[in-house]
Order: C-alpha cells, then structure tokens, then sequence
C-alpha cells in the first residue's frame, strides 16, 4: 500500500465515496459517513478486481488509489442500487 494511514485513506475514500454518489445520483441520500464507507470498501473490490485482471494497484501512485477508490465506489452503489431496487424505472 502507499502508506498513506488511516486518515489518508479516510480523505480518499471521503471523496472517492462523494464523487461517486454524484455519478451514482444517489448523493442525496448518503451523508459524510457513508461516503467514506462506500470510498473506502470501493477501494477494496476495485484493488480487488484490477488484480484479478493483472495490474499492479501497489505501485499506482496516489492519482491511482484514488481513481480505484471511485471505479470500485460506482461498481458498489450500482450494486446496491441494483438489490434494493432503488432507481429501478417501472
């Protein structure tokens, strides 16, 4: 990892969570925490899927983390938008 520490990845995840609840339109219904959360955990399944396809996420460089915190951010709230069936037209 880059050695940031935890309030590193904190400011991160914050706006990596922001930004991606933004994207998502679902910004309205999350407050600071749970932006950090879902930037946070959005680091981990997008550290975790760019391994899976072979790129190294330990050297990226801090630009790098954070744009892995937002991929991984956007792919967690499609998903729970997706479960919850929140968004869904009908």
């Amino acid at each position: 990892m880059l050695g940031l520490g935890i309030l590193g990845w904190i400011i991160i995840g914050g706006l990596a969570g922001w930004i991606g609840s933004k994207i998502m339109g679902t910004d309205a219904q999350q407050g600071i925490l749970l932006n950090i959360v879902v930037g946070v955990i959005g680091g981990l399944i997008g550290g975790f899927l760019l391994k899976v396809f072979g790129v190294d996420v330990e050297g990226g460089g801090l630009i790098f983390s954070f744009l892995t915190c937002l991929l991984g951010a956007v792919i967690l709230l499609f998903l729970v938008k997706a479960v919850t069936g929140r968004g869904v037209r009908r």
